[in-house]
């Protein structure tokens, strides 16, 4: 019987385009066999051993004969290419209508209140930006000035860059929590970030302390039925700040990628049941979004060698799910996410698992859900298929 879950998120590593992916902007993108392209092959053992390459539509990767994962691929049913509407589809919530975005950037009457509010003197930037470039170009006006920098994306994000020695992360901590409540109604964008960033020599640089201020979830999901149940939900990463804190039992934030790792298998070391949800974001914000697709395939090989260590750690009644939330193709043109298909593995040293299952495509991120609220019997989800009789065959 399955008592513990480790969910893995690895950020941003779709796997090629939905087929709706022209309506917004994104056919052919393909973020795994395009950082393969580019690298020149990638040495993933682990990742394969699973049947990582065996997956209906995996490019670059090669399959193997006797898989010891089981194997597919999601689609997104909701109308999103973000981090919060891949990761609350994946939990039950079905986002029919995209979050407000602001392609000419926020009404004056918005950036009024917000200095109201705030007590902020003035803002820069309020246009749609690389965050990396951003700091590069209003970084000596904002230490000048003091005044925040202001931008967005083609996500539906009210991002706040602010040097340390200028503006503390605590308060720009509290500027964001601000602006979080001021946007609502029309304007209740996904996620507010604060983006706090240092001067290194002759460059602005972001560092480890950024935080994510989401909109609140619908209750109705599988974080909320796990804690109501008396569940333990661990979050790693931003899990914790994707959910705006719903359904989550304890939090660690993180660093990096490795730090994600590290924080997990100490997870796993404490606490015998429940869910531990891991959110790996280096994959999306340091490669994905800076088109970096040398470091973007690093940053997988990376990740493969500590797998190995994580299952090691895995007892007979754990289940691992590796995924991701949508793609962020580094060959793409922009800097934006790209819709494309993800992928799952699923693995455990339960001896009624099924082994080399290829689960082919499911239609909803919520598939990973449903099975996770079977397998704890909870209540079940408004979306998702559970395939938790397709991975047990004697399921007790």
């Amino acid at each position: 019987m399955i008592q513990r879950v480790i969910w893995i998120v690895l950020d941003s590593v779709g796997m090629g385009a939905l087929p709706d992916a022209g309506e917004f902007g994104d056919a052919g993108a393909n973020t795994i066999a395009h950082t393969v392209e580019v690298c020149g092959g990638l040495k993933l053992p682990n990742l394969q051993k699973l049947g990582y390459g065996n997956i209906d539509g995996m490019s670059g990767i090669a399959p193997v004969s006797q898989p010891v994962g089981a194997y597919g691929r999601l689609q997104e049913c909701s109308r999103g290419k973000d981090t919060t509407i891949g990761h609350w589809e994946m939990i039950g919530i079905y986002t029919k209508e995209p979050f407000p975005t602001y392609p000419d950037g926020f009404p004056e009457s918005l950036m009024e209140e917000f200095l109201k509010q705030t007590g902020c003197k003035g803002y820069l930037g309020n246009c749609v930006a690389s965050g990396t470039q951003i700091i590069q170009e209003l970084g000596e006006e904002h230490i000048r000035t003091g005044y925040p920098i202001i931008y967005t994306s083609a996500d539906s994000v009210f991002q706040v860059a602010a040097c340390e020695s200028v503006i503390s992360p605590e308060r720009l901590y509290e500027i964001c929590r601000t602006a979080r409540k001021l946007l609502q109604g029309e304007h209740n964008v996904a996620r507010v970030i604060a983006r706090p960033f240092v001067k290194e020599e002759n460059t602005f640089v972001r560092t480890a302390n950024r935080r994510d201020f989401s909109r609140k979830p619908s209750e109705e999901n599988l974080l909320s039925y796990l804690k109501n149940a008396g569940i333990s939900v661990a979050a790693v990463g931003k899990i914790e700040d994707i959910f705006d804190g719903v359904g989550i039992t304890m939090a660690v934030h993180t660093k990096d990628n490795m730090d994600g790792m590290d924080q997990t298998i100490n997870y796993m070391k404490q606490i015998s049941t429940g869910l531990i949800f891991t959110n790996l974001v280096e994959f999306d914000s340091k490669w994905g979004h800076r088109r970096d697709a040398h470091g973007y395939g690093a940053g997988l090989e990376a990740f493969d060698v500590r797998l190995q260590e994580l299952l090691a750690e895995l007892r007979t009644d754990d289940l691992l799910v590796i995924t991701a939330d949508h793609g962020c193709d580094p060959t793409y043109t922009g800097t934006d996410h790209t819709r494309e298909y993800v992928p799952v593995l699923w693995y455990s040293k339960n001896p009624d698992f099924e082994a080399g299952k290829n689960l082919h495509t499911g239609t909803s991120f919520a598939d990973i859900g449903q099975t996770i609220a079977d397998i704890f019997q909870v209540q079940k989800l408004a979306i998702g298929e559970s395939r938790k009789e397709v991975l047990f065959h004697e399921y007790v």
